[in-house]
């Protein structure tokens, strides 16, 4: 029998039902209970103040500036204040880099600061604004035009922006100098190109030097990508708009990088950019320039010095990998002795290394390198795949857990104060531990006003068949054992990246719990491809991104079933977004005989039309290995649909395009098989639509029934030889 455990909440208010009834539309209004939740987090070099960004409640999505000290919490920069809230005319890029984040909220959703924390930089609908944190009302600062990823110098002087694809640097009361102009349309300088924003977790394009003298900027040209046209079926008076995508096996934006100085000189930084042609990460620290490059197979990443006097380049570290190699957000970096901070892949266990030794145990996965300050390495790490805690390496005393309960933690350090923010069992919570003190009594904590769901998740944690793969079920709160089958719903996510099945209240959880609240058991499984268990596991689907995923969807289904008797197995749905309804409309195709029906949202059905860095990185070049792609797409299977399928899919997504919905759904008409599609005008990746959010829950809820009603009924009349 599998270990099975229950997360402990608190009983819910009213009836399952009275509940779910409010829950869509609470859903919808806290922007899926993002509003209200403290997030990006600075702290000052004495460890005494702490900045962040929170909108005012868990309905409001208006970002505002605070800084806590002291206990205390102090508002920096109220957008209403400044600008007013409506709504904000914001520059072309910055409108891009907020939908390739997903995020909705307005007002300041960034900030950035000097190294003293004592100067705060942000935009507002295109206009620069600061603030500084010992006092004073937020100023305009003069700019030469819509303002985009505004950054303070080191020393807090001068702050460094991007406006028409160009750089430029500006004292606080003006004096507005461009370093670097954009020569043509498809030229921008200091910012992310498409697949580092969207596949590579680089978001910026500039990096100050730490004595504030010169800028280490990122120049993209697009001109060889290919066009996409975005238009707006429902409002054919409106003009397309071209989005420069870079479908797998098609060429890439060239990208290279600049030392500019601001008194207007510059030097071109040297690599083999023909060979590493993705730049994946870089940073400025008292040692000097560090860029991390990787090939366009991504079988190696290399870590290079950049001499800042020539530009020249020195190679300090080579990862290799014969199937791809992971980037690890926040490396490479340098210690202040200039040890590098880097990841190493050993067997069943990615480690952290420092100055090339391994500093964590086998068994110990990590996620991501959170922060460094001094020789001390903050960082985040799963010992358990359904937890991610924050923890500490120093020199000669090791390794220490930071983060208490259960749950997926992050986290920022500095001046001994150490910021951990958890997604838990509760909710969302903010700690700031002074001084390193692990006693409960040191913990403080900085507010989160998210609402609490009106659903509250009862997942039973498992662990399903040989693999033992991580699981929550869901049961309907008014569900007694043994007091009748219920039908059996999959709401899986299943891909690279990304995990639902862990031991947190995250909002995902909570639509689980109400699909459960309308008469299903939801069977939460991550399988072979998901993150937290190491680069076996997460490699297992190279060269093929369905079947691995699809066969442990049914490994756990059966598993559930074996230890649940009240789940039917003869009646059984899936639902899923992008990897996730890849992933359903793929069961209903291929695996007829386990699931009965499925919803499909935003399914990226031809791995082709894909962007290079990411499809390339599990399947290759499509050139070189078309039978992977074709293995791992949904088109070309579509006259196997035996099974009703909704394909839900926004029209103006520029991740996964609608075209990846309309194509399928014209070769299952061509092949005669029946579906039902419904389009999402204006809509992206995640629709923006408070009320599209709320009753697309319900038609999904309303689909899954019918369909499944149908099939008992088929039974019934199975059973009685009608």
């Amino acid at each position: 029998m599998e270990p099975t455990t229950r997360t402990t909440q608190r009983p819910q208010s009213a009836t399952g039902t009275a509940n779910a009834a409010e829950f869509p539309r609470q859903f919808a209004r806290t922007r899926r209970f993002s509003l209200g939740v403290p997030r990006q987090f600075g702290i000052s070099p004495d460890g005494r103040r702490v900045l962040f960004v929170r909108t005012g409640s868990g309905s409001d999505p208006v970002g505002r500036l605070w800084q806590y000290e002291d206990g205390a919490e102090r508002l920096l920069a109220d957008p209403a204040l400044l600008v007013g809230t409506g709504s904000e005319e914001l520059p072309e890029e910055e409108r891009l880099r907020r939908e390739r984040a997903r995020d909705r909220t307005a007002g300041v959703v960034g900030y950035a600061a000097d190294d003293a924390a004592r100067v705060v930089a942000f935009a507002l609908s295109g206009a620069l604004w600061a603030v500084r944190t010992d006092g004073g009302a937020p100023f305009p600062v003069p700019a030469a035009g819509p303002v985009v990823d505004p950054r303070p110098s080191p020393d807090g002087r001068l702050i460094a922006y991007v406006s028409n694809r160009s750089v430029h640097v500006v004292g606080l009361d003006g004096g507005d100098r461009q370093l670097a102009r954009a020569e043509g349309p498809e030229v921008s300088y200091g910012l992310a190109e498409y697949v580092a924003a969207e596949s590579m977790g680089r978001t910026r394009g500039h990096w100050w030097a730490p004595d504030g003298r010169r800028l280490l900027v990122a120049r993209v040209d697009t001109s060889p990508v290919e066009r996409r046209y975005l238009a707006d079926p429902a409002d054919p008076a409106r003009p397309p708009q071209v989005l420069r995508y870079p479908s797998a096996g098609t060429a890439n934006a060239e990208v290279s990088l600049h030392l500019l100085s601001v008194d207007g000189e510059r030097t071109e930084v040297i690599w083999d950019r023909a060979a590493y042609e993705y730049l994946v990460d870089a940073r400025w620290d008292a040692h000097g320039p560090l860029i991390a490059v990787q090939s366009r197979d991504q079988r190696v990443l290399r870590t290079l010095a950049v001499d800042p006097a020539t530009g020249g380049t020195e190679v300090l570290h080579e990862r290799t990998d014969p199937a791809w190699v992971e980037i690890v957000p926040g490396t490479p970096a340098r210690t202040a002795s200039g040890a590098l901070v880097l990841p190493e892949d050993d067997g069943e266990t990615r480690r952290l290394t420092v100055g090339g030794r391994r500093v964590t145990p086998a068994g110990l996965q990590l996620r991501e390198v959170l922060g460094v300050e001094g020789e001390s390495v903050l960082f985040s790490a799963s010992e358990d795949p359904e937890e991610t805690h924050v923890w500490r390496h120093e020199p000669g005393t090791g390794n220490r857990r930071l983060s208490r309960l259960p749950g997926r933690h992050t986290g920022a350090e500095r001046g001994g104060t150490a910021v951990v923010a958890g997604l838990t069992p509760r909710g969302d919570e903010v700690v700031v531990l002074r001084d390193g003190a692990p006693e409960p009594a040191s913990y403080e904590g900085i507010a989160s006003l998210a609402e609490d769901p009106v659903v509250v998740p009862r997942p039973v944690h498992l662990a399903l068949g040989e693999r033992a793969l991580r699981a929550a079920l869901y049961l309907p709160s008014w569900h007694k054992e043994g007091g009748g089958r219920l039908p059996v719903l999959l709401d899986p996510y299943g891909g690279p990246a990304m995990q639902l099945a862990i031991r947190a209240r995250g909002w995902f959880a909570c639509v689980s719990q109400w699909f459960a609240e309308q008469g299903f058991a939801v069977l939460v499984a991550d399988g072979r491809g998901t993150p937290g268990r190491g680069p076996a596991w997460e490699k297992a689907v190279h060269g093929d991104l369905l079947w691995p995923a699809l066969e442990d969807q049914v490994a756990a289904l059966q598993a559930a079933g074996a230890r649940f008797p009240d789940l039917d197995l003869e009646r059984v749905a899936i639902r899923g977004w992008s990897f996730g309804g890849f992933l359903a409309a793929a069961a209903v195709l291929h695996r007829p005989d386990v699931f009965h029906a499925a919803v499909a949202g935003a399914p990226p059905t031809d791995q082709r039309m894909y962007d290079t860095h990411w499809k390339e990185r599990f399947l290759g070049h499509p050139g070189a290995h078309p039978e992977d792609y074709a293995r791992s797409s949904l088109v070309g299977h579509g006259h196997l649909l035996r099974r009703p399928l909704l394909l839900v899919h926004g029209l103006a997504d520029d991740n996964v395009a609608a075209a990846h919905t309309l194509r399928f759904s014209a070769e299952l008409l061509a092949a005669g098989r029946p579906h039902t599609v419904l389009p999402l005008p204006g809509a992206t990746h995640l629709p923006a639509d408070d009320a599209v959010t709320e009753n697309l829950l319900r038609v999904q809820r309303d689909f899954l029934k019918e369909a499944l009603r149908d099939r008992e009924q088929e039974a019934g009349k199975r059973s009685t030889g009608e």
